[in-house]
């Protein structure tokens, strides 16, 4: 019998993104240690040179003047984040789990996006959006989550 690699597996294959630029991370919490009132704008420039930078689309979100501008860029960062997914091997299914650093910022967007969503009145949306929370990390929401 040969000496081949067994692969066994249980459950659905899991995605871990890779970290982003060591320079947009430096600059967005840069943006995160100015005052309240000039976060928004330092965070948007942040997303704007470095547009497939998650994290920063989940701050800009977060900082949102009202909730279709939070509504937006959560929408903006989900779905550069699902780019971002299947570029990284996703295949539409699957583990995306928070305790990996670097999903956050996905996830981050996508709960967001399903918060603005049910703030909206687009309950269906917010629904599936929950839904799809837990099938990335059944133990959502994370104890951390912030």
């Amino acid at each position: 019998m040969a000496d081949a690699p067994m692969h066994l597996t249980s459950g659905p294959p899991e995605t871990v993104l890779p970290a982003f630029d060591a320079d947009a991370r430096a600059a967005l919490d840069a943006a995160l240690a100015l005052p309240e009132a000039e976060q928004r704008g330092a965070i948007s420039a942040v997303a704007a040179r470095s547009p497939r930078y998650l994290d920063a689309w989940a701050a800009l979100g977060a900082r949102g003047r009202d909730d279709i501008e939070a509504y937006a860029a959560y929408r903006v960062g989900y779905h550069r984040g699902l780019d971002t997914l299947r570029q990284n091997g996703w295949r539409g299914s699957g583990y995306v789990r928070w305790r990996n650093p670097t999903n956050r910022g996905f996830l981050r967007c996508l709960a967001g996006l399903a918060r603005q969503a049910e703030a909206i009145g687009e309950h269906d949306e917010a629904e599936r959006c929950r839904l799809f929370l837990l099938q990335c990390d059944p133990s959502w929401p994370p104890a951390d989550l912030d």
